[in-house]
């Protein structure tokens, strides 16, 4: 990957640092297919002026996409979405009463003309957001789309060589 000053093309952003647990299932992906990131922490509800600007900066440094990760209301997937034109993918996080579904339903339902990809609730929904991130990069990078395709085999690989116990 030419990307010989390791600047972040990542950004995985999260609006509280108890989403850390679900999150890092992205920031995991990121690790293991060698993509440099960096992780915030900033809420679409207590630090806005800080969000926008971040993002507002964030292609300069050389980040192409972001994930995001909200519970509840789950603005900041959204508001992400309405500072920049590139991708950002949003990983609802199970809180509150509703143990995720508010989130997943706010991310889903954006607005026609701000689109935010939205994956599954909680940690597997971030794996995949980081696996989506890995696709996407993919196109632009030809040797992630190899280690994506041996990611793949690999799986399949574990699947075919499962055995099931004996009754």
């Amino acid at each position: 990957m030419e990307n010989n000053e390791k600047k972040p093309l990542v950004s995985v952003i999260m609006g509280s640092a108890s989403d850390w647990d679900v999150m890092s299932g992205a920031t995991k992906i990121l690790k293991d297919f060698g993509i440099p990131y960096e992780s915030r922490v900033l809420s679409a509800h207590r630090t806005p002026d800080m969000l926008r600007e971040y993002v507002k900066f964030a292609e300069e440094r050389g980040v192409e996409i972001f994930i995001t990760g909200a519970g509840m209301a789950a603005a900041l997937p959204g508001v992400v979405a309405s500072c920049t034109v590139l991708p950002v993918l949003g990983v609802p996080i199970p809180s509150g009463a509703l143990n995720g579904l508010d989130a997943l339903y706010s991310i889903v339902q954006m607005p026609p003309g701000i689109p935010v990809g939205c994956f599954a609730v909680g940690k597997a929904g971030s794996t995949n957001a980081g696996l989506m991130a890995v696709a996407i990069l993919a196109q632009k990078y030809p040797e992630l789309k190899t280690k994506l395709t041996e990611y793949r085999e690999k799986q399949a690989k574990k699947i075919l060589e499962t055995n099931l116990p004996e009754e």
